[in-house]
């Protein structure tokens, strides 16, 4: 370090603002050309060691001047742009302030260097202040409950309330009104170098008048306020030289001093400095109690600085003996700055400057998801024109948004009634049910179920077997559940693209969500379950309708809430269907009513119209799925690309050096690490980082307390463009049913399912916020489906027996 110590003259210190930093520039600008640096453009680090609001690392508003400064036109004003604007005006050289510090802080950094567990910074001098290193979810006046943030306590103020009044004497008193600031910066009156020595004066004036020094005489310069200073009284304190410190000083007052005299001098001085390593050592046990708190953690590192505390011979051993006293369960160690807070205020700098250009990286490789509102409305844009494709006879081989009738033409009316079987095929996990429906006023629907589990070598097979241990599923719930010989209506959905030609009938498309069952693409699913039913000898399912998991979604809904239009699920995959009029499905004959059209709209942007927001993120990922180049709008949205999504940019961080230390580990590289139930958690608001970093160490990475909150940051900000783009899709939905009846507003209600809007904190929240946003001319409702897309399946089941019936009356 090379430094240099520039004076500044009493007018400066009681002049005007401009005065103040002109004067500093000026210094900073002899001394960089002096270090031939002037020609440099430098990061500056600023330690400006009086009372700040700091909004910002490099905005800091000035409160009040201390410590003898009384310039004006700064109280109240950005000290930075001040000095900024007098560098501006020096000219000849360019510096780029990056962080204004308090002493304290720098002090702190500065020790922080040496040992990283120290969290406090203390300075008792010229003034006194302490900072220290807070639980972010305690500093109420800033956004944010996770890490920590450094607070400039700026005690020295404490007891300008009265709360110290009981501490205070008459010579305290005189001391504050003689002061430049009376009535303000009570404790550092009490405590600091600046006092010190001017306490000590006023004691000495008034044991001498009343006859118990110096026989009762003062002189004119004992009666000058200033006279004694803080090394007079450092100086009378030393065990060996003290008694002639003290005659000497005295002797240059003017005054003749007996040998009893000076004892009782230094007693003076003993009395002063004692008082003032007790009020220091009060403030350090609040401040180490509440990191005990805060931390759990005994051992307690502070930096220290200051010239009361370095150069006193007897001041930090009192400090310590108290501290000890008032703070017995805390191991207190003290660390001196040995080259003041100006290398803590450098080291800030620094690390400010490292961060900043991190946090350049960090921004440019999460810009991709950051999704405007207009960038939002060109794929609403495009979504809707995908589901003109998809409805147009013509246009309709060619559409990825295949928009498939389902044959469902109505919603429950709530006269539905029966005992019906329903089969919940849509993941790893499959649902068998037994479902009762009665009058809605007395028990509605009933539900019995089990969810049995699909073993990978199943879903990877053959259709043969995935469809035999189906049956043998449905078999084990009818013998436990004592429905075997009862024929009873079956109602299937099964959550996969399929291209139906009646109601319990539906030609599978392509497998999805990792399935891959051979000999079932282009086969209908139904009649595979029915061949299945026949090898296993179970003649008990009658299967009268094929449900796709949004259809029964929507129908669960429609029987509470008769504006249920719509069906959507986000979870291991995603998916929508909703209610359009007959006469816009062209793939049918017909103009009346309205048919449930399955949109599979996952394979939006398979046509590549999603390039321009597809990050490089997306594209490995979907180079590595088993489907590559399919499902592309599911792949940005649904629980089972998202956590893949996270792990990708995770990995380029690390690999920047930015995460993890820079280490990639093997299970780092491991596809799949991040379930989505880990994104959920790692952003859910009741967690702490503790907890974070627990499940992050649970998933093999040891983490830093910025780790962990960078990776939070990575989950939030891949979570929210899925849930944005999800409601970009539901908002193309809702104009296109509003156009379809042409309303100047539409009211209609969503189904919801799936673990990742169900499950997630802010998921929903997002989508239906994004909603309102991009279809303002429609109030959409939300409504979670509790008993999943089954019992959707059984309430089609029952319209669908209800209609039959209806028309079998009529013939």
């Amino acid at each position: 370090m090379e430094s240099q110590v520039y004076a500044i003259p009493d007018e400066v210190m009681h002049g005007t603002g401009q005065q103040l930093f002109d004067h500093v520039a000026e210094c900073l600008g002899q001394f960089l050309r002096q270090q031939k640096l002037h020609q440099k453009v430098l990061p500056l680090g600023f330690t400006f060691s009086f009372p700040c609001v700091q909004s910002q690392l490099d905005k800091s508003v000035l409160i009040s001047w201390t410590k003898g400064f009384h310039c004006s036109e700064v109280e109240g004003k950005d000290v930075v742009h001040l000095f900024r604007e007098a560098i501006r005006r020096q000219g000849g050289y360019d510096v780029d302030v990056i962080a204004i510090v308090n002493d304290t802080v720098g002090a702190m950094m500065s020790c922080g260097y040496q040992d990283h567990s120290c969290e406090v910074g203390f300075i008792v001098g010229t003034g006194t202040n302490l900072c220290y290193m807070e639980e972010m979810g305690n500093v109420e006046s800033v956004e944010g409950d996770e890490g920590k943030m450094c607070i400039n306590t700026e005690w020295g103020a404490l007891g300008d309330d009265g709360e110290l009044s009981s501490v205070q004497t008459e010579v305290d008193e005189q001391v504050d009104q003689n002061s430049l600031v009376p009535g303000k910066q009570c404790f550092d009156k009490l405590v600091s170098g600046m006092y010190m020595g001017e306490i000590v004066r006023l004691i000495l004036v008034k044991l001498a008048n009343q006859g118990l020094l110096f026989d009762g005489t003062t002189s004119q310069s004992l009666l000058t306020k200033g006279c004694i200073e803080t090394k007079h009284v450092s100086a009378i304190e030393d065990d060996h030289f003290g008694l002639a410190a003290a005659r000497k000083m005295l002797s240059v007052l003017g005054l003749n001093p007996s040998e009893q005299d000076c004892v009782n001098v230094q007693h003076v001085c003993s009395a002063v400095s004692t008082r003032s390593a007790n009020l220091c050592a009060a403030g350090l046990a609040a401040v180490a109690t509440r990191l005990q708190l805060n931390n759990h953690n005994l051992k307690i590192t502070i930096g220290v600085d200051g010239s009361v505390y370095k150069q006193h011979p007897k001041f930090s051993e009192r400090l310590h003996s108290a501290l000890q006293h008032l703070a017995p369960e805390c191991q207190i160690k003290f660390l001196i700055s040995e080259d003041g807070s100006g290398k803590g205020t450098a080291i800030v700098t620094a690390v400010a400057k490292r961060l900043a250009a991190q946090r350049h990286q960090i921004d440019d490789i999460l810009a991709p998801f950051q999704l405007s509102q207009a960038k939002l409305e060109e794929v609403k844009s495009q979504m809707r024109a995908e589901i003109d494709i998809g409805l147009c006879k013509e246009t309709h081989a060619g559409a990825t948004v295949k928009m498939l009738p389902t044959y469902v033409r109505s919603t429950p009316d709530g006269t539905e009634r029966g005992d019906f079987i329903a089969l919940d095929l849509g993941g790893t996990n499959f649902r068998v049910l037994y479902v009762h429906i009665g009058r809605r006023e007395d028990a509605g629907v009933q539900i019995v179920s089990k969810t049995y589990t699909l073993p990978q070598e199943i879903i990877q097979g053959t259709g043969g077997q995935l469809f035999d241990h189906i049956i043998d599923c449905i078999s084990e719930f009818q013998s436990e559940n004592n429905l075997r010989g009862r024929r009873l209506p079956l109602g299937f959905t099964f959550s996969f693209p399929c291209k139906q030609t009646n109601l319990d009938q539906g030609i599978l498309i392509t497998w999805t969500k990792g399935f891959s069952a051979s000999g079932c693409v282009g086969k209908d699913v139904v009649t595979l379950l029915r061949e299945a039913a026949l090898r296993k000898k179970n003649n008990d399912i009658i299967v009268v309708a094929l449900v796709n998991d949004t259809v029964g979604t929507m129908m669960s809904c429609g029987y509470n809430d008769p504006a249920c239009e719509i069906g959507l699920i986000v979870g291991t995959g995603t998916n929508a269907c909703y209610m359009e009029e007959l006469k816009n499905v062209e793939l049918l004959d017909g103009d009346e009513g309205q048919m449930c059209v399955n949109m599979e709209w996952g394979a939006f942007g398979d046509n590549n119209c999603l390039e321009d927001i597809t990050t490089s993120f997306d594209h490995d990922v979907d180079t590595f799925s088993i489907n590559p180049g399919k499902q592309r709008y599911e792949k940005m949205i649904s629980g089972m690309y998202l956590g893949e999504i996270v792990r990708q940019i995770l990995i380029v961080l690390t690999r920047r050096g930015i995460l993890f230390g820079g280490k990639i580990s093997e299970r780092l590289l491991t596809r799949d690490l991040f379930p989505t139930r880990f994104l959920s958690l790692i952003e859910s608001d009741t967690l702490g980082l503790v907890q974070v970093r627990s499940i992050l160490t649970e998933l093999g990475l040891r983490s830093t307390c910025d780790d962990t909150m960078l990776v939070k940051e990575v989950c939030t900000t891949v979570s929210r463009r899925a849930a944005q783009l999800c409601a970009a899709g539901v908002a193309a939905v809702v104009e296109k049913m509003r156009a379809n009846r042409g309303l100047d507003q539409l009211k209609v209600t969503v189904g919801v399912d799936g673990t990742l809007y169900k499950l997630h904190p802010h998921f929903a929240g997002v989508v239906q916020e994004t909603v309102k946003i991009l279809a303002p001319k429609c109030d959409v409702t939300f409504l979670q489906s509790d008993d999943g897309s089954g019992r959707g399946a059984a309430l089609i089941t029952a319209v669908a027996c209800r209609i039959a019936g209806a028309e079998a009356r009529a013939a």
